[in-house]
C-alpha cells in the first residue's frame, strides 16, 4: 500500500464518513469463527495460541497414552479476545492443518438436560465446516479411513468426493455396492469401531448423501427411504433416548477422528447465564463436568493422534466455580497447565497501534484507496496514549476505534429539519455491511419502529406497549434465553380484545430457528395471542418437509394463527437508517421529540410495509416449499436400483484408481 500513490484526501473521507469498519467490530459470534479470517494482530496474547499449538504437537508426537488427552482452560474478562483468539487458532489450522476443529459455543446450549446429545449435534455440525483440504472436516476423515494402507498413489479426499458417487452408481450397475465393500474393507483394521458410525463417516464422500450423514451422525431421525439408501438404523426416539446414547456416540466418532488427525474442542463461554439443569446445576457446571468425562472417557490409544480441550470462561468463573470442584475436575480442564489457567491480556501502547493498522489495512485494501498513513485518520501518538493509559480489552479499544473514526466536517445545517433531512440521507446512504443477516440490528430496527407507533391504531390494532423484557409466567420475570428467541412483544387492543404479538427474528443456525419456534407457538407461558416469526424465504426454502423445525412452524401458522415474514431489504432498510439516526442524534443536534414527530408526519414508519405486515391478520397459509420434484427423483432412482453384493475387488479398484 505504500507503494502506491496517495488516494484523493476525498475520496478518502467520503469513504470514512459512509462506513466505520469499527462498528460491532469487538463483536465476535459463534458464525464469524468459521467465516473469513477476520483482522488479527498475531502478537496479542500469542502466549496462548502458542501454548494450544504446542498442546497439538505434544499429544500427536507423544509415544506415552497417557498424554494422547490433554486440556488448557483460558480465562479472561468479557471483550479482551477470547472468541478472537479461538478464530486465530481456528483459521491457523485451517490454512495450514495439523488438526481438525470443533467449536461448541455457550449459547449452542438450550437445554441442559440433554447436553452429551446437543454436543454430539455440535460436533457433527463443526466437522461439517471446510477443513485445510477445501473439503468438510468430515470429508478428510472418511477419505483417511478410506485411504488406510494406501501410502502410495493415495487420491486426496476431494479426488474421492469428485469420484465417489459416479464410482457408487457403477457399481450399483453391475449389481454390486461399492459401499458394502469399503464398510467390510475397513472393519477388518478396525474391530472395535461402531459398524454403523463408521459407515455413515464414509458416506460423508458421497455429494448427494452427505447432508443425510451427517443428520444421521448428529443423532437426528432421517426420512426412511434416506435411510434405507444409507443402510443406517433409524428407530424412532425420544430426546431423553438420544441423551443416554449421546456419550456412546460422540467417544466413538472422537476416537475414529482422532486416530486419522488431532482435535481441537473448544467450549466457549462456558459461563454464559441462559439455562440450568433440572437440579439447578448452571452451564458452566455442566459443561465442566462433560469436559471431565471426554477427559476420562476417549481412548487413549499410543496410535492415536489425540484430543486437545479448550475450555474458555472469565476468571471468576474459575476461580469462585470450576476450580472448587469435586472429583479432580480442575486437573482435567487444566491438564496441559497443570491446573493453572492461562489469561488473556489486554491491550497495550503497541499492541493498539498493531490492531488499528490491521484493521484499516483491509478497510482501505477493500476499498481500493491508499491513505496518507497507515493509521489516518488516527494519529499514532494519541493512540499509544490511550493504550496506555486506559489498558482496554480487545473489544473498548475497537469500541473506541468505532467512536473516533471521523474527519473533520463541515457545520450542520442551522434548521433541525434540514439537519433531520442531512442526517437520513447520510444514513441512508452508509454502508452498514451485511445487514440483512444481523438478528439483533433487524430486532432492534423493528422495536424502535413500533416504539415510534405507541398509541396510534395500525392494521386495526391500537398499539399501546412495546416489551423487551420477555416474561415467562411460570417465574413471574425475565429470563435471558427467552429474550434471545423472542426479541420483543407488541401489546395492544383490537376491536376491545387485546392483541400480544410476540416478534423474533432469527437469520442464522436451525438450532435457534427451532428454539424460537418452540417459544413462539407456546402462547399461554409467553401470553401471546399470536406469534411472529420474521425469516428470509430463501432460508425457509432449505426446511425439510420432516424436520421439527417444519413441524413447528406448520403449528404456529395453520393452527395458532401465527405468521411468517419474509424478511426483504427494501422493507428493513429504512427502518434501520431511521434508528441510525436517532442514535447519534446528539451528533445531529435533534433531540427524541423532534425525531418522534418528524417520523409521525412524514409517516416513515406508519407506511411502512414490513410494520404494518408484523400487524395485518395472518393469512393461516404455509410458505412455498419447492421440493417435491427432488423426492420424485430420489424414489424412481432408488426404485430402479437394483444392489446386491458380490465380490468387492472391482468396485474399490474402481474407486480408488
Amino acid at each position: 500500500m505504500t507503494n502506491n500513490p496517495t488516494s484523493p484526501i476525498e475520496a478518502i473521507n467520503d469513504a470514512i464518513r459512509s462506513h466505520n469498519p469499527f462498528i460491532n467490530a469487538g463483536i465476535v459470534k459463534e458464525q464469524d469463527i468459521w467465516k473469513k479470517k477476520s483482522p488479527d494482530v498475531p502478537s496479542l496474547n500469542s502466549h496462548a495460541s502458542d501454548a494450544v499449538f504446542r498442546a497439538i504437537e505434544l499429544v500427536q508426537t507423544s509415544q506415552s497414552s497417557q498424554d494422547k488427552v490433554t486440556s488448557i482452560a483460558i480465562t479472561a474478562q468479557q471483550g479482551v479476545g477470547k472468541t478472537h483468539l479461538l478464530s486465530r487458532i481456528r483459521h491457523h489450522l485451517e490454512k495450514e492443518g495439523g488438526a481438525l476443529f470443533v467449536y461448541a459455543g455457550g449459547n449452542n446450549y438450550t437445554d441442559l438436560n440433554l447436553v452429551k446429545y446437543q454436543f454430539q449435534q455440535t460436533l457433527a455440525d463443526s466437522l461439517s465446516k471446510t477443513g485445510s483440504q477445501w473439503v468438510m472436516q468430515w470429508q478428510e476423515v472418511a477419505a483417511a479411513i478410506a485411504n488406510e494402507g494406501r501410502s502410495e498413489n493415495a487420491p486426496t479426499p476431494a479426488e474421492l468426493v469428485k469420484k465417489f458417487d459416479q464410482a457408487y452408481a457403477q457399481s450399483l450397475a453391475k449389481n454390486k455396492n461399492l459401499m458394502n465393500a469399503l464398510q467390510k474393507q475397513v472393519l477388518k483394521n478396525k474391530a472395535n469401531a461402531d459398524p454403523y458410525i463408521l459407515r455413515a463417516i464414509l458416506w460423508t464422500l458421497s455429494e448427494t448423501q452427505v447432508p443425510f450423514a451427517i443428520k444421521w451422525l448428529s443423532g437426528q431421525e432421517l426420512a426412511e427411504f434416506n435411510a434405507d439408501e444409507l443402510g443406517l438404523p433409524n428407530p424412532t426416539k425420544t430426546n431423553q433416548d438420544r441423551e443416554a446414547e449421546a456419550l456412546k456416540n460422540i467417544q466413538q466418532i472422537l476416537n475414529l477422528v482422532s486416530h486419522h488427525n488431532p482435535v481441537v474442542i473448544c467450549f466457549d463461554e462456558i459461563d454464559v447465564k441462559n439455562n440450568s439443569t433440572d437440579d439447578g446445576l448452571p452451564t458452566e457446571s455442566v459443561i465442566a463436568n462433560l469436559v471431565k468425562i471426554l477427559h476420562d472417557t476417549l481412548e487413549n490409544s499410543e496410535l492415536s493422534q489425540g484430543v486437545v480441550i479448550l475450555t474458555v470462561m472469565l476468571p471468576e468463573t474459575w476461580r469462585d466455580k470450576v476450580n472448587s470442584m469435586p472429583g479432580g475436575t480442575p486437573d482435567r480442564i487444566s491438564k496441559y497447565t497443570q491446573r493453572k489457567p492461562i489469561e488473556l491480556k489486554y491491550i497495550s501502547g503497541d499492541s493498539i497501534v498493531e490492531l488499528v493498522t490491521v484493521w484499516l489495512q483491509e478497510y482501505y485494501s477493500s476499498k481500493k484507496l491508499v491513505p496518507p498513513h497507515p493509521l489516518y485518520p488516527f494519529e499514532e501518538n494519541t493512540l499509544r496514549e490511550y493504550g496506555k493509559v486506559s489498558k482496554p480489552s480487545v473489544r473498548e479499544a475497537l469500541r473506541w476505534c468505532a467512536d473516533n473514526f471521523k474527519i473533520y466536517e463541515e457545520p450542520l445545517p442551522s434548521d433541525p429539519f434540514d439537519r433531520f433531512e442531512l442526517a437520513l440521507k447520510k444514513e441512508s446512504e452508509a454502508d452498514i455491511g451485511d445487514y440483512i443477516e444481523d438478528n439483533s440490528l433487524i430486532a432492534e430496527a423493528l422495536y424502535f419502529g413500533f416504539d415510534t407507533l405507541k398509541g396510534q391504531t395500525l392494521e386495526g390494532v391500537l398499539i399501546q406497549e412495546i416489551a423487551s423484557d420477555i416474561q415467562h409466567k411460570s417465574q413471574n420475570k425475565p429470563r435471558s434465553q427467552d429474550k434471545i428467541f423472542i426479541n420483543f412483544k407488541i401489546i395492544g387492543s383490537e376491536n376491545a380484545k387485546p392483541v400480544k404479538i410476540g416478534v423474533s427474528v432469527i437469520q442464522y443456525s436451525q438450532f435457534a430457528l427451532t428454539a424460537a419456534l418452540k417459544r413462539l407457538i407456546d402462547y399461554e407461558t409467553f401470553e401471546l395471542t399470536h406469534g411472529c416469526l420474521l425469516r428470509s424465504q430463501s432460508k425457509i426454502e432449505q426446511m425439510k418437509k420432516n424436520s421439527e423445525a417444519y413441524k413447528l412452524l406448520n403449528e404456529l401458522i395453520s393452527e395458532k394463527g401465527g405468521k411468517h415474514i419474509d424478511l426483504v431489504e427494501e422493507k428493513i432498510f429504512p427502518l434501520i437508517a431511521i434508528l441510525a439516526v436517532y442514535k447519534k442524534r446528539l451528533y445531529y443536534q435533534l433531540s427524541e421529540e423532534y425525531i418522534f414527530d418528524f417520523i409521525n408526519k412524514k409517516k416513515i414508519t406508519s407506511d411502512n410495509p414490513l410494520l404494518r405486515e408484523i400487524l395485518s391478520k395472518p393469512s393461516g397459509s404455509m410458505p412455498n416449499f419447492d421440493e417435491e420434484e427432488d423426492i420424485q427423483l430420489i424414489d424412481n432412482f432408488l426404485n430402479s436400483s437394483n444392489i446386491s453384493e458380490t465380490d468387492d475387488s472391482d468396485e474399490l479398484n474402481e474407486l480408488f484408481s
